[in-house]
């Protein structure tokens, strides 16, 4: 069974269309793209730099370290080996966003 944890609302992304959270100890950075939230680990596989301070563009996550560009949904990286970890999202009706961390993303 999934252990679900509350960590932001829609209204917290809708500017900045990211977000640093902590859930249970894990650095995870939200992203809202197209109307969808992504959960992926805050900190690159490459460069070990903090994902939630790059950037978003064309609907890719930009790593701020050596510009890595990551799939939100899947954590791929373009033309790079590796694979960033994801997590499971769910938005409420009210726009609570929770995050799961013993589940990746089902449609990963």
């Amino acid at each position: 069974m999934s252990q679900w944890h509350c960590v932001a609302t829609l209204s917290d992304l809708r500017a900045r269309k990211k977000k640093a959270v902590d859930v249970a100890g894990t650095p995870v950075a939200l992203f809202l793209v197209k109307d969808n939230v992504y959960a992926l680990n805050d900190i690159c596989i490459h460069e070990q730099r903090q994902l939630s301070k790059g950037a978003l563009l064309f609907g890719k996550v930009i790593c701020p370290g050596h510009q890595w560009k990551f799939d939100p949904a899947t954590g791929q990286p373009d033309d790079q080996e590796g694979c960033q970890p994801t997590y499971a999202v769910k938005v409420e009706d009210d726009g609570t966003i929770h995050v799961s961390l013993d589940r990746v993303r089902e449609d990963a």
